[in-house]
């Protein structure tokens, strides 16, 4: 039977939160979410969302209004993000590794009305004093409640899980037992106003501007993009035990548990990545697809010492994108999983996650050697970056999206919006690539001045106006350099004041703590004179130069 025709191709859409509610329906008892010392079924599950979206419409959420979560990966993650859904809220997972200044621009930029983070101190991470240090009026709040801020004057109230009881925050405790002065009743009136199209959750993301970007992503993007991934491409159900240890503040982690949920399937993860216990976790919990995707992750698990005896046979696809991972990896992959389906992938925040990735039954040069073809209802071009004009297949131009994926704007940002959305509906997303006659593409870098940290995405403008802020630096301009574990990381070419003197590591220092760690620059050289070109500086000149170097030394 054509593909067209077949009932997985069916268009199934639903709010966020219903999509919950219908697996609790269906698999009450199975589970939704394991941790490797914590597992919830999909009843409990929608049971706990459901007293979170109490507590949303007690503090005063609003349809439509925004709701922060500042969360490790952790099992009140998705009880959270479903629970604002529910209440008809807009969940705006913040990055953990965002600094005090991140956090203070994303909580006024997002109009958050609220924010829910934990006292608990994870990988060095105090957010309690991030938050305050950030936002320091919150250190003489007096009700975590009814707050009145006028560094972030939308923020009414900020709950904190744990036992402390800090100035500014509301407790744990009352926070949890606001869920009994509001009716399961009032919960049901307020998602049954909710439409598909209504915004779904906002997700921040760096682009080429000093601040990151709000993407506003749609119930309906985010829940069919997740459908045409899990169930038209993955053939992913109900047996099946879907496994990523991605941050839950992440596409590439929310796309995987929509996906999941939307078939009644397992998520399993884990609070922080250690390889060790991802490989027992992968092994005992017997996972059938795994999302590993990024080259530190991979990497880390090859080069385990537990690698080659743990039992991966369960696993019978991966999400391992061989076609831009170093060498060796692929082949150390296939060698533990023969049998293993890999596939790449391509896709990004804007597009509610993945654009492309492979079929299954494509031959495995192709999966291995490209990322996947659009998913059922996308469209894809190359274009040349100048003209607009399509390129012939092969041949290395701009990519543009176009679907039922895309993010709706960037919030507050009409103008960086139509930089990216023309008005034919293409989102313009700024990386290079090709596409072979079958319809597979390829990427090979940025057209943006972007870097891409171990996953993540980092504007070399935002490091570059940081490191401005030192009294000894004039100029900062900041490139990519390659790097084993992490892909690319960021290396800073510094011109200092007339008479200043600092050291490289000084500077290093002076990111550290202010900025995430990932966007601290790991090399530092100083110019007295820059390569131009008429009237820009010629950062590629900057990157070869630096690459060469390291390249020698190595």
């Amino acid at each position: 039977m054509s593909a067209n025709l077949t009932r997985d191709n069916r268009i199934r859409v639903t709010t966020l939160g219903d999509l919950l509610l219908a697996a609790a329906d269906e698999h009450a008892d199975s589970p939704a979410i394991v941790f490797p010392d914590f597992r919830q079924t999909y009843g409990q599950l929608a049971a706990a969302a459901m007293r979170c979206a109490q507590r949303f419409i007690a503090l005063g959420v609003k349809r439509g209004e925004h709701v922060g979560i500042l969360l490790p990966t952790c099992h009140e993650f998705a009880e959270l993000f479903f629970g604002v859904a529910l209440a008809g809220g807009v969940p705006v997972p913040v990055n953990a590794r965002y600094q005090a200044h991140e956090l203070a621009y994303v909580i006024e930029n997002g109009d958050i009305v609220c924010l829910v983070t934990t006292d608990k101190i994870a990988e060095q991470v105090d957010f309690v004093e991030r938050m305050t240090r950030g936002l320091p009026e919150i250190a003489d709040a007096t009700d975590g409640a009814n707050l009145s801020l006028k560094a972030a004057p939308k923020l009414r109230s900020l709950a904190l899980l744990g036992e402390s009881t800090p100035p500014g925050f509301l407790p744990q405790e009352q926070f949890l037992a606001l869920a009994d002065t509001v009716s399961e009743d009032a919960v049901h009136e307020r998602r049954m106003k909710v439409s598909v199209r209504d915004p779904g959750l906002m997700l921040y993301t760096s682009g080429t501007t000093a601040n990151p970007k709000g993407a506003v992503i749609s119930h309906e993007a985010m829940v069919r993009n997740s459908i045409a991934l899990g169930r038209q491409r993955y053939q992913l159900t109900a047996e099946d035990r879907f496994w990523s240890p991605l941050p839950t503040f992440h596409i590439a982690a929310i796309l995987p548990i929509v996906a999941s949920f939307d078939v009644g399937a397992a998520y399993l993860t884990m609070s922080h990545f250690d390889a060790g216990v991802a490989l027992k976790m992968l092994e005992e919990e017997r996972a059938s697809v795994t999302y590993p995707c990024f080259i530190t992750i991979m990497s880390d698990l090859i080069n385990h010492p537990d690698f080659e005896k743990t039992d991966l046979s369960a696993v019978r696809l991966m999400n391992s994108n061989f076609a831009v991972q170093p060498p060796g990896i692929a082949e150390a992959m296939q060698k533990a999983m023969p049998n293993t389906i890999q596939v790449g992938t391509f896709g990004m925040t804007e597009t509610a996650g993945t654009v492309c990735t492979s079929e299954l039954d494509a031959p495995l040069d192709r999966r291995i050697s490209r990322l996947g073809t659009p998913l059922p209802g996308m469209e894809v071009r190359i274009v040349d970056a100048d003209t607009g004009e399509d390129l012939p297949n092969g041949e290395r131009g701009e990519i543009l999206v176009r679907g039922y994926s895309l993010f709706e704007y960037y919030y507050k940002d009409p103008e960086k919006t139509a930089e990216a959305l023309d008005s034919n509906g293409w989102y313009h997303t700024g990386d290079v690539g090709s596409l072979d006659d079958d319809g597979s593409i390829m990427f090979y870098g940025r057209t943006k001045d972007m870097l891409k940290v171990g996953g993540e995405n980092v504007a070399a403008a935002e490091i570059e106006s940081f490191l401005a802020r030192h009294d000894a630096v004039k100029m900062a301009q900041v490139v990519s350099v390659p790097d084993a574990r992490l892909g690319e990381v960021a290396a800073a070419f510094i011109e200092l004041m007339p008479g200043a003197s600092v050291e490289g590591q000084e500077l290093m220092d002076f990111c550290k703590g202010e900025i995430a760690s990932f966007k601290v620059p790991r090399y530092v050289r100083f110019v007295t004179e820059w390569p131009m070109s008429t009237s820009k500086i010629q950062k590629f000149k900057l990157k070869d130069q630096l690459t060469r170097e390291l390249e020698a030394a190595s």
